[in-house]
């Protein structure tokens, strides 16, 4: 059991009924990972286990404040103002068991998100392709935008109900293209020294 002298001063020094909310939690955390060493990263208490950071500790004015980590998406805080707010052990002992096994392991956490996949392409129209061939400036500036800015055009354009909508669409989007807007100028804030 990896104990720290700098936890026993942190805890020390935290306001007197928060001492002994914090040394149980010290000892539940040892009891769940006997191999968890101690150490002070970023000013407070952590537990790691094999030099990787499983969970942390902190003391506030009122209340202190159990972190388990993961990473952003799986992170658990437990915050603790009294006994009656402490955790059940066996609860507290496996999420400190599954953090440790996911850190250790290079596991992502339960229920993080897949990653994402890319949006199908939007066939450009013909009729549109025509008319932006017709304009050699709005052609230009149709390749410089970004796939994101593209995709708003040709969705604006491919989303229309009615034909008339569609050729109205289209013309109003070759006439932003030639001027360098896009799709959602309108909305956009204006750079610095423009």
């Amino acid at each position: 059991m990896g104990r720290d002298p700098r936890v026993d001063d942190y805890i020390a020094r935290s306001a007197e009924p928060l001492r002994p909310l914090l040394e149980q939690l010290r000892d539940m955390a040892h009891r769940a990972l006997p191999e968890a060493e101690e150490a002070i990263k970023w000013s407070v208490p952590h537990f790691t286990v094999r030099g990787k950071n499983v969970a942390g500790m902190s003391a506030f004015k009122a209340h202190c404040a159990f972190g388990i980590h993961g990473d952003a998406m799986s992170r658990r805080f437990i915050r603790v103002t009294s006994e009656a707010d402490m955790p059940r052990e066996a609860e507290l002992s496996a999420l400190l068991h599954e953090a440790a096994d996911r850190i250790l392991g290079g596991r992502p956490p339960a229920g993080a998100r897949a990653e994402r996949k890319p949006r199908p392409e939007i066939p450009m129209p013909a009729e549109f392709a025509a008319l932006l061939a017709a304009v050699p400036q709005a052609q230009a500036a149709f390749e410089r935008f970004a796939p994101s800015q593209r995709r708003d055009y040709l969705e604006w354009i491919t989303e229309a109900k009615t034909a008339a909508t569609r050729d109205k669409r289209m013309a109003q989007a070759a006439e932003w293209i030639a001027e360098g807007k896009t799709r959602n100028w309108k909305y956009e804030k204006p750079r610095k020294g423009a």
